[in-house]
Parts: C-alpha cells; structure tokens; sequence
C-alpha cells in the first residue's frame, strides 16, 4: 500500500504549483495560500518509480542514452493492457512533453496561416501553441449539458468547412472531465476524414477514468488511422511531469517519417536516462499503485462535491475523467474578478479562472482534487470561507 495521506512541503523544490504563486497570483505573500490550481499531485510518486531512480543513480555515469526496445514495448503492452489498444513499437516516437509533441506536428503538417481547430473550452496551450506558430485557431464551442460537455457535429462539421487543416481532440477533456464515447469519436474522425484534416488526439489524461467511464483511444475508434497522432504520457498518470517524458503515435509511416527528419533538423534529442527509467517502471510495474490512486481520487472528489454543492449559487458535478473539478459559480453573481478576490484574499486559496480556457470558461473555477485528505477539507472549508 502506498500513502497519500502524507502531506509534503514542495515550496522551494522549484514547484510551479507552489513556488510561483506569486508570479501567476500577483501577491506579495503566498505563504498561507493553498495551492489547488495547476494540474500535478501532491501525492509522492510510486515507490517502484522511485526504487528504478534510485537504482539507475547507483551507476555514476550518465552518458548519452539509447531508447531500447524494452522501453518502447513498456508503452505499447501498457496501452494494450490498459485501454485494450494495439500499437507497434517503431508508431512511437519519444518526446519530452505532449504539447512539444503537439507544436511539432503543427509546425511539421501545416504552414503559416493555416487554420487549426480546437473545441472550447480547452486546456490553454491548444490556443496559445498554433497561435505562437502563426496559425489561426478556429474555435468550435462545446454544448454544455447537466454541468458537463456534449459535441455538437452541425457545429463542429460548420467549423470543419472554413479550411482547417488540423484538429486537436483532448480526451478526456480538460477542463470537463468528459470522456468522449466512442460514437461521439467515430462520428468527430468521419467528419475529419471527409475534409482533410488530420487529428491530434491528446489523451495525457486517458488512464485517469472514473467507473463506470472507460477510455476509448481515438485509434480503437476508426478503421483508417491514417490522419491521427496521438499523444500519451506517463506523467500526469504517475505525478513524474517535472521528468518529462511523452509521446507521439504515429501510425502512418510517411508522416512518421516526416517527423522523425524534422526532429533531426531541429536537433532534437530523445528522452534521458532518468525519463526513460521513469516511464519503463511506471508502465511495467506501476499498475497497483495507480488502482490505489484511482481509489483516493475518487473519494475526494465525492467530497469536494457534496460540501461545495452546499454552497449558495454552486454547482458542480463529479468528472468521469482526470482529477479536476469544473465548478460552475455562475448563480452567485459574482463577475470572475470578483471570486477570484475573494478566493485568494479571503480564502487564501488558490485556484484556476475559467476564461484561462477560453471566453466559454467564464463562470467556472477549475480545483485540483489529487492530494491528501486533508487539503481537499482544508480547500473546501476556505472555499466556503471566501464566499460567506
């Protein structure tokens, strides 16, 4: 068993989450701030990730390292196994995160102007990665329903017409939590195939599902998986993201190719000696532990949301996947700039405004529920605070 009750003091271990609140916040003090926004855990790793670091440090040189077959086939089995998804080792090409992963495929299969679609709201870098590459982001606005998300194909075919080049899918989606079914996926990727537009699908958050929801990866969806890449990820899975380690599945060799060239055009290493370590224990051996974890995320979320649902004017409901809550504050009254006051100076809490997603945010918060018990009651407790 392993404990995710401990609480660990991250602040000056060089945390996003918790060393640049200051920076993201605009406050002087942070001291007393609960950190619940950006999307890691406080829980430690699993132990049989920590055990492989330990053991590869006991070797004293770190040299330039090779991508064995054994790392490769710890993925391909782990998706097998996992989402009963069957891929080839030689799909896959090792990067150091799903959004550099994400913005190579941008730069590589479109061109500047080009139009890339994204629904909304969605995990920020969606907008800000083609827009930094100088492509137009067309936005195709998610239905909302019972508190969550539904595609709306009338929509999403009209957005399709304006001459998009490529689509980028989040499933599950960030910030919903929706786990897309595999009709919904069918129907997405037909329409995608009959205009040309090649898909991104990043799926980071795909072995992160509550029961009775399942994932069904974007390539267990469709027949022809020519125009699909999709992205997985050991590390919002495993809590390892500052060892950064990802990748691209690419089933079309041409593109593969086309990858792989303007990789080394750019210069563009594999993963290091210590990813590779994380990834290959996380995927061999690391299934008992993310059970457990399934198990504590689950119970938190049940209780975030049976206290913040007794709070005038909030709804909120429990995500079928990731462990991020998408609170709905539209019934209190309060403007974004009027909660978020409160929540940092009142309740000295720290979460995530809903327009970080998109203009179709506006009225939500996003919180963070993978940490211990007792900071999910804590949070609760100052959210409560903030907004007597």
């Amino acid at each position: 068993m392993s404990n995710f009750s401990t609480i660990y003091n991250r602040r000056n271990t060089f945390s996003v989450k918790w060393d640049m609140l200051d920076q993201i916040y605009s406050l002087e003090d942070t001291s007393d701030v609960l950190s619940m926004w950006i999307a890691d855990m406080d829980f430690a790793i699993a132990p049989v990730i920590k055990d492989a670091i330990h053991k590869r440090l006991e070797h004293p040189i770190f040299g330039y390292a090779i991508t064995p077959d054994e790392v490769k086939s710890a993925m391909t089995n782990w998706v097998l196994n996992k989402h009963q998804l069957t891929i080839n080792n030689e799909w896959i090409l090792f990067r150091q995160g799903v959004i550099p992963a994400m913005a190579e495929a941008i730069e590589v299969f479109t061109e500047l102007g080009d139009k890339v679609l994204i629904h909304t709201p969605v995990y920020p870098p969606f907008t800000s990665i083609p827009q930094n590459l100088g492509r137009e982001v067309i936005t195709c606005l998610l239905k909302e329903k019972n508190n969550s998300y539904e595609m709306d194909m009338e929509v999403f075919e009209e957005c399709l017409q304006k001459g998009v080049k490529v689509f980028i899918l989040c499933n599950p989606h960030n910030p919903g939590g929706k786990v897309w079914s595999k009709e919904d996926l069918k129907q997405m990727a037909a329409l995608c195939k009959q205009y040309n537009v090649l898909i991104l699908s990043d799926e980071i958050h795909s072995d992160l599902t509550y029961k009775p929801f399942k994932h069904t990866p974007l390539l267990n969806a469709v027949e022809d998986v020519s125009n699909i890449i999709t992205f997985f990820a050991p590390t919002k899975t495993f809590n390892i993201a500052g060892i950064q380690a990802a990748a691209s599945i690419v089933p079309d060799e041409k593109k593969r190719k086309t990858l792989e060239h303007f990789a080394m055009t750019r210069g563009t290493m594999g993963l290091n000696i210590f990813a590779l370590t994380a990834l290959q224990a996380a995927y061999e051996e690391g299934g008992p532990w993310l059970e457990e974890l399934m198990e504590v995320l689950s119970s938190n979320m049940d209780y975030a949301i049976e206290h913040l649902s007794n709070i005038d004017g909030i709804k909120v409901v429990k995500p079928e996947g990731t462990y991020l809550l998408w609170i709905n504050y539209r019934d209190t009254g309060l403007s974004e700039p009027d909660i978020m006051e409160r929540l940092l100076m009142k309740g000295r809490l720290a979460l995530e405004p809903g327009t970080k997603y998109g203009v179709a945010g506006d009225g939500f918060l996003r919180m963070n529920c993978a940490c211990p018990f007792e900071i999910i009651q804590e949070g609760v407790a100052r959210f409560a605070r903030a907004l007597e």
